[in-house]
C-alpha cells in the first residue's frame, strides 16, 4: 500500500481502477447496463472542478494571504516549486472542468438553450457562461501574468509586481465568480428555477 500511497501518480492510477472496478460491478461493464454518457459526463465534470475551484480557492484562501508572513528566505521554494505545478493542476483542471461541463450539456441536449439563456435553462446557462469567463481568466490574463510574476518567462524585474498584482486580482475575480456560479450549477440540477 505503501508504494501506491507514497505517488501521487500511483494514487491516482489507483484511484481510476476502483473506480472502474466498481462501474464494472454496478453495470456489468457497459454492455447490460449502457453507457450512460452524461453520468460519465456529469462524474468527471465535477471531478476535474473540484481540482478547479479547490485549487482557486487554495491560492485566495491560503498562499496569498500567507505570503507576506512567509520570510523572504523561504519564499522562493513557493514561488519554483509549489506554484508552479499548483498552477498547472489549476489550469489544467479549469481545461478539463469547460471541456467536461460543454460534453454534459451537449449530452442532456440543452447545450444551445443553455448558452443563450433560453427559459428553463438560463439558471444553468448563466453558471455556464460564468464558468467560461473564469476559464478564459485562467488561460489568458492568470497564467500569462503568474508566469512573469514567477519568473518563468523573461520579463524586466519592475514587471513581476504589476504581473503579480493583475494575476492576483482575476484570480479574486474567479473566486467571487465561483460562488455564484457553483449555486447555478447546483440549482439547475436540483429544480431551482430563474
Amino acid at each position: 500500500m505503501g508504494k501506491i500511497l507514497e505517488s501521487i501518480q500511483n494514487t491516482v492510477i489507483a484511484g481510476i481502477i476502483l473506480t472502474i472496478i466498481i462501474i464494472a460491478g454496478q453495470s456489468g461493464w457497459f454492455a447490460e447496463f449502457g453507457f450512460d454518457q452524461a453520468f460519465y459526463a456529469r462524474y468527471l465534470h465535477v471531478l476535474s472542478g473540484v481540482m478547479w475551484i479547490g485549487l482557486l480557492w487554495y491560492f485566495n484562501f491560503v498562499q496569498i494571504p500567507t505570503m507576506p508572513s512567509i520570510p523572504d528566505e523561504l519564499k522562493p521554494a513557493i514561488g519554483k516549486h509549489i506554484a508552479p505545478n499548483a498552477l498547472f493542476w489549476f489550469r489544467w483542471g479549469a481545461m478539463a472542468t469547460l471541456f467536461t461541463g460543454l460534453w454534459l450539456a451537449s449530452a442532456n441536449h440543452y447545450i444551445v438553450d443553455a448558452l443563450t439563456l433560453k427559459s428553463g435553462t438560463i439558471l444553468i446557462g448563466m453558471g455556464m457562461w460564468m464558468a467560461i469567463i473564469m476559464w478564459f481568466n485562467v488561460w489568458f490574463i492568470i497564467w500569462p501574468n503568474q508566469k512573469i510574476a514567477l519568473g518563468m518567462v523573461e520579463a524586466d524585474a519592475s514587471a513581476k509586481p504589476a504581473a503579480a498584482r493583475k494575476a492576483m486580482l482575476f484570480s479574486r475575480t474567479n473566486t467571487l465568480l465561483s460562488i455564484p456560479m457553483l449555486l447555478c450549477m447546483v440549482g439547475q440540477q436540483n429544480g431551482m428555477a430563474f
